[in-house]
């Protein structure tokens, strides 16, 4: 079985304080599991985090962005 690689890598994206903000990338092969992180924390959905993933995409939705999420 071939191993799952990024098709579309994440890319940088801005938004501004208050706002939200989607980061997306896509697998190589669908319904992947996908594990956010930022630096060595695993992210978990919340109020703040929302995770979705349709087929070969994965994205993650940041809501009331803050500059600690950069």
């Amino acid at each position: 079985e071939k191993p799952v690689i990024f098709k579309q890598e994440l890319q940088n994206e801005e938004a501004k304080e208050g706002k939200q903000v989607r980061l997306t990338c896509e697998l190589s092969k669908p319904g992947t599991p996908v594990k956010w992180m930022k630096g060595d924390t695993v992210l978990c959905a919340s109020e703040k985090y929302e995770f979705k993933q349709h087929g070969t995409v994965a994205e993650l939705i940041i809501r009331d962005v803050k500059s600690v999420d950069a």
